[in-house]
């Protein structure tokens, strides 16, 4: 009887492990698919000296890249313009390409120049001169989208594009270590689940892999107007979930700096 009382206890914890490693197991590949999944996104900043360069890259942009991209079976490409201050002296234009992997955006200017299509439309801008270029700088940002949102969201708003704000920002750190203790606040921390409990209509949050202002994050969340940018950011800083947040000792001190941008689409951007 003893032998037998034995034998199913250790049959009995045999189950149990092999139950718990199982469900680590589906965890693991539930976690590694979400990683897979991971979106990379180029953020393309044209500034501008003219008109007749604005102009002419937004013909090249509306009549020629964004057909080429759907071409290549990249579609939700955001194009925007920032909303100019009294003070600010600079156009500029924001182009958002989203790539389902690194691959796809390394082979996209070779694929780009064997497509007769878009060389055709496109010849004023390619083959702009010297002395007249379309445009006066391109800063290119690459990004990898965030594990808890990986996969690109286009807003579906759809009031008047004029009135819309699209916002942008951009986190940085004083170090590596406090910017992925800032991108853990929005992962593990639940930062991103509170903005889509509120409804801040998030286009994408992602870590910056190759820019000019690192370490740091972007992400850009969309509202109808000003009044309900407005209205939602004070119903974000009075909810219970952000005052714990910032109560953790453990998220002191992750950001230095923000760079906040207000956008709206263009009549041919995607969203």
């Amino acid at each position: 009887m003893q032998k037998i009382i034995i034998f199913l206890f250790v049959a009995i914890i045999g189950t149990v492990l092999v139950s718990c490693e199982n469900t680590d197991n589906g965890k693991d590949e539930v976690e590694s698919a979400s990683e897979e999944s991971r979106e990379f996104y180029q953020l393309k900043i044209y500034s501008f000296n003219s008109e007749d360069q604005v102009k002419a890259t937004d013909n090249y942009l509306k009549d020629s890249y964004l057909p080429a991209l759907k071409e290549q079976g990249i579609n939700d490409v955001g194009v925007f313009k920032l909303r100019t201050e009294k003070e600010d002296t600079i156009q500029k234009t924001y182009v958002l390409v989203p790539f389902s992997d690194l691959d796809q955006f390394i082979n996209l200017e070779a694929n780009l120049s064997k497509s007769e299509n878009y060389l055709s439309t496109g010849k004023a801008y390619i083959n702009a001169s010297h002395d007249k270029p379309p445009y006066h700088r391109i800063e290119s940002i690459l990004l990898r989208a965030f594990s808890d949102m990986p996969i690109m969201q286009a807003s579906k708003l759809d009031g008047p594009r004029s009135e819309r704000i699209y916002e942008l920002r951009s986190y940085e750190s004083s170090t590596e270590k406090y910017y992925k203790n800032k991108v853990d606040m929005f992962n593990e921390g639940g930062e991103i689940k509170l903005f889509d409990r509120l409804e801040f209509n998030a286009v994408f949050y992602a870590e910056v892999i190759s820019g000019g202002k690192m370490p740091n994050l972007m992400y850009m969340t969309t509202f109808s107007d000003q009044q309900s940018r407005d209205e939602h950011w004070k119903a974000f800083g009075e909810a219970p979930e952000w005052k714990e947040l910032i109560a953790m000792k453990k998220y002191e001190n992750n950001m230095s700096h923000i760079d906040i941008f207000s956008l709206y689409p263009t009549a041919y951007s995607d969203y």
